[in-house]
């Protein structure tokens, strides 16, 4: 679907209200579908142009449970709702409602998006440097890295040992 200029969304609702063309008509002239007509007109009539100039807003938890207790309690649609609050989406709405739903009030907080940040660790350990665990820790290490060069060796050497494969005619 296209991208319309606040002005090309203004000359439907104008052309709507005048009314000599339907919502239908308005659309298809637009390549657009009925629904995003009418969701023009609704956000105009509750909020004027204010309504497509608005940047991304983060909701509180408190507007969220308002916009839903609202919904409920005067039983307008998703869609009414949200042109009422000036909501860009209707399928927040739907979001917000079955996180409440599922998972209570605690859903609706907002989380920290992106992957969480990794935490530093000592490489070192805890412990002091010349330190009883800290040389145990070290002395493990230092066995552990001896045995895999010991294995090491032992397949290296066996491989050379290992006959040669025949040539075959």
């Amino acid at each position: 679907m296209a991208k319309f200029t606040v002005e090309d969304k203004l000359e439907a609702i104008h052309r709507y209200l005048n009314g000599n063309e339907s919502f239908a008509c308005i659309a298809s002239s637009m390549g657009t579908v009925k629904s995003e007509v009418i969701k023009w007109v609704q956000l105009y009539q509750h909020h004027g142009t204010e309504a497509f100039t608005k940047p991304y807003t983060a909701y509180s938890v408190q507007f969220k449970l308002d916009v839903l207790n609202y919904m409920n309690e005067q039983g307008t649609s998703i869609r009414e709702t949200a042109a009422r609050f000036n909501i860009s989406s209707h399928s927040s709405l739907n979001r917000w409602k079955k996180q409440v739903e599922l998972q209570g009030v605690d859903a609706l907080e907002s989380k920290k998006k992106g992957r969480p940040a990794m935490k530093k660790q000592n490489k070192k350990g805890t412990h002091a440097e010349g330190s009883v665990e800290a040389l145990q820790v070290e002395l493990e290490r230092l066995r552990m890295e001896n045995a895999y060069l010991k294995k090491l060796n032992a397949l290296v050497q066996s491989k050379e040992k290992s006959p040669s494969k025949t040539k075959r005619k």
